[in-house]
């Protein structure tokens, strides 16, 4: 039972359509309409996992191999997914409790705090979930005690990171309705920052003056497939350069397994390479269209929805979203965020280098397509919020630094917790690691359990001890 509902609290799809479904209901709305808002966000959600999942099985991990194949690129690539597949191994069921409290207090938290932000990434909240049961039972805490101050952690985060991330998030979707619920939440505030440094300077980089010739460059569609085929083309080049089609396919697979496709292993016919890397690089941009599309349609449900959860349940509450809901506002700027990010994380790998051959050990941080495309293309629209297409550009290359520094600071905590050459990718889980996973090993059993509550109740007594301010008239 247990594991049934947890299955239906990490799959994106079901728990947004519960809460749709729990809106709509709140609002009595006829059940005709409670049937098709329901399905409607679901359907969106289906169709966003599954533009994600053909972007990242069709051409991200493919080119992340090529990349560290054609420039022998060795190190670390922080993943997700990855790391918690190790911890789930021994902590499936403290990460199961503390995921079902951690949403229960993210309610408490929207409810009694001025954060009235309700988390619905359900990948995310179970990724964070694991970590601080990994990170709390190192402290000492074990049956409920764990899960308590687990649940009391995630709560917190789970608000929190919707909270500093608003200011910028209004800007971008021009209204107060929808939030942001991604835990690389202070990556994207970082970014928003130094996109500040431009304010004013530049114009947005939706409002980017083509030749007439070059107006095509306008459809997102067409932007984004013509640039990464043109990568595509350019790193298959190099890696071809260097003997990959005559090398032992096997051997090569071994260490780069997203290149079956490029050397034909299982493949009826011979596709040539450049054939490859051109469809490589338009299934990028097919991906990326299937995204937006998804997006569109569950933001057109979820608020309208949500509206009865903030009325009835938690008023004010505001549905904070997985990062792609920002994409269709400026697609452009996550063209740009995802490669300058990706340069800032290669630049970042060669600053950890020289540190780690002169001055002292550290891990070296490969860029992972991934996160630099989730990650830096959001990044990118919250820089562009804020200061435009140069704004863009800097908020986007400082992001790709922090998220190549952030989790190798992480890695000698990730060593301590037994979870060797293995660390989490996005900002949020990394300082919450550093900070917390410190703590774990300095306070120790009932003390690291008070820590957690303090941490979850500063912002519930600061909501009623401190003065509100007044809200300004419309």
């Amino acid at each position: 039972m247990l594991e049934f509902i947890i299955n239906i609290l990490s799959t994106p799809a079901i728990l947004v359509g519960l809460m749709s479904l729990l809106g709509l209901a709140l609002q009595r709305k006829p059940i005709e309409d409670i049937v098709k808002g329901t399905v409607k966000t679901i359907v969106g959600f289906l169709v966003l996992s599954a533009g994600a999942s053909f972007l990242q099985s069709g051409s991200l991990n493919a080119f992340g191999d090529l990349f560290n194949y054609a420039f022998s690129m060795q190190g670390v690539v922080p993943n997700n997914e990855a790391i918690v597949s190790l911890a789930l191994k021994d902590f499936a069921t403290d990460t199961a409790y503390i995921m079902c409290l951690g949403m229960v207090f993210n309610i408490i938290m929207a409810r009694f705090s001025r954060m009235h932000y309700i988390f619905l990434t359900g990948h995310h909240t179970l990724y964070m979930a694991c970590m601080l049961a990994v990170i709390l039972n190192v402290g000492g805490l074990t049956s409920w005690q764990l899960w308590l101050g687990g649940g009391l952690l995630l709560g917190f985060i789970m608000a929190f990171s919707p909270a500093f991330c608003q200011p910028t998030m209004r800007k971008i979707t021009k209204t107060d309705e929808l939030g942001f619920g991604h835990f690389g939440g202070a990556g994207y505030w970082f970014a928003a920052q130094c996109g500040k440094l431009f304010k004013g300077k530049g114009k947005s980089t939706e409002e980017v003056n083509f030749p007439q010739r070059l107006t095509f460059l306008r459809d997102t569609t067409v932007a984004i497939g013509l640039t990464m085929v043109i990568f595509f083309l350019i790193v298959t080049t190099v890696a071809v350069s260097k003997g990959i089609l005559s090398a032992d396919a096997a051997a090569v697979l071994e260490k780069y397994p997203n290149l079956a496709g490029l050397l034909n292993v299982g493949a009826e016919t011979k596709t040539h390479w450049a054939v490859w890397a051109i469809t490589s690089g338009l299934s990028f941009a097919g991906g990326v269209y299937i995204i937006l599309s998804g997006v569109r349609l569950i933001v057109g449900e979820i608020v309208p929805a949500f509206r009865g959860i903030a009325e009835k349940l938690v008023p004010g509450a505001v549905p904070a979203i997985d990062c792609p809901v920002v994409f269709p506002y400026a697609p452009n700027a996550v063209l740009i965020g995802f490669l300058v990010s990706f340069l800032g994380g290669i630049v970042g790998l060669f600053i950890l280098g020289f540190i780690d051959s002169s001055i002292m050990s550290v891990a070296l941080i490969l860029p992972g397509v991934i996160p630099h495309f989730f990650c830096g293309a959001t990044a990118g629209v919250f820089a562009n919020a804020e200061g435009g297409l140069k704004g863009c550009v800097f908020g986007s290359f400082m992001h790709g630094l922090l998220i190549t520094f952030l989790p190798a600071i992480c890695m000698p905590v990730m060593g301590s917790l037994n979870f060797a050459n293995c660390t989490f990718s996005d900002a949020d889980f990394s300082w919450m690691g550093i900070v917390f996973g410190n703590i774990a090993q300095i306070v120790q059993g009932v003390g690291l359990l008070g820590v957690c509550a303090v941490v979850f109740l500063i912002p519930i007594v600061y909501n009623y001890v401190a003065p509100k301010k007044a809200k300004k008239a419309e």
